[in-house]
């Protein structure tokens, strides 16, 4: 296609789209294409992905990965992707929400595969299958892209896979990474490509990823088209920042409280003076206590403490750090302290919650004061 019809087709998108369609010919402008713009087809054999379920894995995240290819080979009218599903034994695999799928091969007798993508769910930060993990390896050396969905990319990072490389995790489990793998350069971002790696946050922005893929391969007219058939009205990239993709708090109307929680999130570890952050954001103190409280019905400085322990609550469940190293990676500057006020906001002591979600893979004991928190 010339640069001329390439054009065309972003005013054909324009016009069926109005501000929607601007927002997509944005997107493969920002990267580069035009929107429209054609890649030859390719011929021959469709690329094979395999598609690794793990214990727990996200449903979610694995069918927002697989429509979009299904989509490819129903618009083109030919099969432009296969895609394979496995587990480490074969029958079936069980979602974090309960529901089975049946997978075609273990790892043992899976064919060749030119990318393969983890799909991680709940635990995968513990997930250490040796099996596994070799297979993996043997895959990254007979040069294979490698990918993970989810918190997959703790699995890929167990396996030695992600370093030297740009990587990205659910921002639920974005410190526990960070503490897990200080060697990998994990980012907070939607999705990332890095050569033969791809990583994911999960959820819906599997959607995005498997777009940009295809439009790299296929050309951006069949990846609008394919967004089209998703009702997915705007192709994210990759770099944006995975907060700013989740929806407003509607409790929040004030851009004080907006650039106060920015600077909290930002200072979990060495927390500053409620009247520091309140002269940062341009109001008074006594202002930012009054916005607080219309916002969230308690202080700030409580407020503070929630996210605080919030962040800890993260670290006991998904890292092995001691107690008193949680505690100072979380501002408190002593195992003491952090218990104390640990307990008194959420009812059990770090050690009790930790012991209770190691045993159930799933949601802490106590009473969470800090549900409903803007996240």
């Amino acid at each position: 296609m010339t640069r001329g019809s390439g054009l065309i087709a972003s005013r054909l998108v324009l016009e069926r789209h109005g501000s929607d369609g601007a927002a997509r010919v944005g997107y493969f402008q920002m990267m580069g294409t035009q929107a429209g713009a054609a890649v030859p087809p390719t011929t021959g054999e469709p690329e094979r992905i395999g598609f690794l379920l793990v214990p727990g894995f996200t449903l979610m995240a694995f069918t927002s990965a697989i429509e979009p290819l299904r989509l490819a080979n129903l618009l083109t009218g030919r099969e432009c992707y296969r895609c394979v599903l496995l587990s480490r034994d074969g029958g079936q695999e069980v979602s974090s929400g309960g529901v089975p799928v049946a997978v075609q091969h273990a790892i043992d007798d899976a064919p060749s595969l030119r990318a393969i993508v983890v799909c991680g769910g709940l635990g995968s930060h513990w997930y250490t299958d040796r099996k596994v993990l070799s297979w993996l390896r043997r895959l990254a050396a007979g040069g294979a892209t490698l990918g993970s969905i989810c918190t997959g990319s703790h699995i890929l990072a167990r396996a030695g896979l992600l370093e030297g490389y740009r990587c990205t995790i659910h921002w639920e489990n974005l410190a526990g990474f960070v503490e897990a793998f200080p060697q990998v350069n994990a980012t907070g971002e939607l999705f990332t490509i890095d050569r033969k790696r791809f990583t994911c946050a999960g959820g819906t922005v599997a959607v995005d990823l498997m777009l940009h893929r295809i439009a790299q391969r296929h050309g951006d007219a069949l990846a609008v088209e394919i967004a089209e058939q998703l009702l997915h009205d705007r192709i994210r990239p990759g770099a944006a920042r995975q907060h700013a993709a989740i929806q407003p708090d509607p409790r929040i109307n004030r851009d004080e409280v907006v650039r106060a929680l920015a600077i909290m999130e930002e200072t979990l570890e060495a927390p500053r003076p409620i009247g520091e952050i309140a002269a940062r954001t341009g109001t008074s103190r006594r202002k930012l206590e009054r916005l607080f409280l219309q916002s969230f019905a308690c202080p700030p400085a409580r407020y503070y403490m929630r996210m605080r322990l919030r962040r800890a609550r993260h670290l006991l469940a998904q890292t092995e750090m001691s107690i008193t190293e949680i505690a100072l990676a979380c501002g408190f500057v002593s195992a003491t302290h952090f218990s104390k006020a640990y307990r008194a906001i959420l009812g059990a002591s770090p050690r009790q919650d930790r012991y209770a979600q190691q045993r159930s893979r799933a949601g802490p004991i106590g009473r969470d004061s800090s549900k409903g928190d803007h996240e």
